[in-house]
């Protein structure tokens, strides 16, 4: 019997599959009832992503890393719904900034309400998080703390972009660190550390994760440029359209050798130049610079999961290091 897929990643041991699964399972339980009140109104909008679905990406990390400590440790699985709390309260606010109108294929609550309830929303997420992680200690405290402040840090200075004379490749590398990374980070640690697993192992997971959501963000950059519409799941191009500067342009800006795509590349993309803009790029070097910079985070990752204790959950952080660099093309 084949193991069941987890975020499109096929986990070969049967017995570490059937973990997750159930663990996947118990999380999707409290995540539902931790935001169910009295209100239908606010029950509603507030598993309007919920429903919407989702790789639970953040839910897995926590479940693996729990593995090298006593994955059905009390704490694991409220921890997890925390993360995930954490990640669907920024998403409601990320739509508000970005103006966004679809979110995981469905209306974004937006777009469908409006945005007060949109952030508002996200705000009680946040606060929901924060009453099911008073159970969990003081340093689980501190660690959410630490890890909301970097969140808001890497969402303020993308708003911001890079100061004069900062430059824009490394202010784009540590937003996706701060931003994206740092809430991965929090999920390797959570696991571990609520599974008991050792100081030296939490370590290695925190930092393994970082750098896995950083890699899986330039994946995301990549395959803007490089994927068909049913490969990546969304239409090529849209970041071009919106004229947010991924890795791949800035790196072709810095180089500076193709003045008609730095022309079209110089802001949003308008919709008659895109499949233009897409063409250059893909032919363009900056490509290959950006899949190296990809592979040079994952191998970081790769760093510190083969220093983890040999049991089936650090091949299945292995495997999913391939699947990282697999998916980005």
């Amino acid at each position: 019997m084949s193991a069941p897929p987890v975020v499109d990643l096929p986990i070969e041991d049967e017995r570490l599959a059937l973990d997750v699964a159930n663990g996947l399972a118990a999380v999707e339980k409290l995540l539902r009832s931790s935001v169910e009140t009295e209100d239908a109104f606010v029950t509603e909008v507030s598993k309007h992503l919920i429903e919407a679905g989702g790789k639970r990406f953040r839910t897995l990390m926590v479940l693996l890393a729990a593995q090298f400590g006593d994955p059905s440790a009390p704490g694991v699985v409220p921890g997890a719904v925390v993360i995930e709390l954490t990640h669907l309260g920024s998403l409601y606010h990320d739509d508000v900034m970005d103006e966004a109108e679809v979110r995981r294929g469905s209306p974004s609550a937006n777009a469908r309400w409006d945005n007060t309830v949109a952030i508002l929303t996200g705000d009680y997420l946040f606060a929901q998080a924060s009453d099911l992680l008073a159970d969990l200690g003081p340093e689980l405290i501190r660690i959410q703390a630490q890890t909301f402040s970097r969140l808001v840090q890497g969402q303020i200075r993308e708003t911001v972009g890079p100061r004069e004379g900062e430059d824009p490749i490394a202010h784009y590398l540590s937003v996706l660190s701060d931003k994206t990374g740092s809430l991965i980070a929090a999920s390797g640690r959570f696991g571990a550390l609520l599974a008991g697993a050792p100081a030296d192992v939490e370590e290695r997971l925190s930092r393994a994760c970082e750098a896995i959501g950083v890699a899986w963000q330039l994946g995301d950059d990549l395959l803007d440029v490089a994927s068909s519409g049913a490969q990546s799941g969304k239409t090529p191009g849209t970041d071009l359209r919106e004229g947010i500067k991924t890795l791949p342009v800035l790196y072709a800006l810095a180089a500076g050798d193709s003045p008609r795509l730095t022309e079209l590349l110089s802001g949003p993309v308008p919709e008659e130049h895109v499949e233009e803009a897409l063409t250059l790029l893909r032919a363009h070097s900056a490509m290959a610079r950006a899949h190296a910079e990809l592979d040079a985070w994952v191998d970081r990752a790769r760093t510190d999961i083969s220093g983890l204790p040999d049991i089936p959950a650090r091949s299945a952080f292995l495997a999913l290091c391939d699947y990282v660099v697999e998916r980005s093309g």
